[in-house]
């Protein structure tokens, strides 16, 4: 049922950027059951099409995968977001990793929601991120605070070594800070082992370490595994 302040304020109009065109597609009808609240005006499943689509579209939220072959949510904030600081960024992800919650967060979006989310807290959440607020699934909300905070053992706020790297280098970082072999980390990224190895290579480099044990060392060190 529709009450009078719903019928009162405008939808909030939705860009939906994910690799899996079955999964938008899923969105899209959940967002509208919930009437005039909520209105869909866009789909993206590449960074590519999301820069384009979001530039085009304007909308008042982009609801963000964090995952995606070419690059992921990190890579369309850091594209769209100097040009569009009127865009609003909610990242909707199966990931609860600290470090993915951390890294889009830290690229400008404004609130995180797991995949398990139901419909209508979905729109809810991008009503309240849409009008200002910061939206979080309930365990998610302690890595940010602990990311921004300023307690002993807190990650710091900026880290000038980590920020060097590309997001694509930090997803490989990550992956192979938890013990993946090249090959594995290709296709979990979808990519080939010499991009692989060029980015290990590249991050070795920037980090001015040897070995990848080393770079173990040095991701756990900043919570990224």
């Amino acid at each position: 049922m529709t009450t009078p302040e719903q019928q009162e304020r405008k939808p909030v109009r939705v860009f939906l950027v994910d690799d899996h065109a079955l999964f938008r597609a899923g969105v899209r009808a959940e967002l509208a059951a919930h009437g005039d609240d909520v209105e869909v005006v866009g789909e993206a499943g590449s960074v590519g099409e999301a820069v384009a689509g979001i530039a085009h579209h304007r909308p008042d939220v982009v609801l963000l995968d964090v995952h995606m072959p070419d690059g992921g949510g990190a890579e369309v904030l850091r594209r769209v977001r100097p040009a569009n600081p009127s865009v609003v960024f909610l990242a909707l992800s199966v990931s609860d990793a600290a470090e993915d919650v951390i890294a889009v967060i830290r690229g400008g979006a404004r609130g995180y929601v797991t995949k398990t989310i139901s419909s209508q807290e979905l729109a809810r959440s991008v009503r309240r991120v849409a009008e200002g607020d910061a939206v979080f699934s309930p365990r998610l909300a302690g890595f940010v605070l602990d990311a921004f905070s300023e307690r002993p053992g807190a990650a710091p706020i900026a880290d000038p070594e980590l920020d060097l790297l590309t997001p694509r280098e930090r997803e490989v970082l990550r992956l192979l800070a938890r013990g993946y072999a090249y090959k594995e980390i290709a296709s979990e990224l979808y990519i080939s082992v010499k991009t692989v190895e060029t980015h290990v290579s590249s991050v070795l480099r920037k980090t001015q370490l040897s070995n990848r044990y080393e770079l173990s060392r040095w991701a756990t060190d900043r919570r990224l595994v």
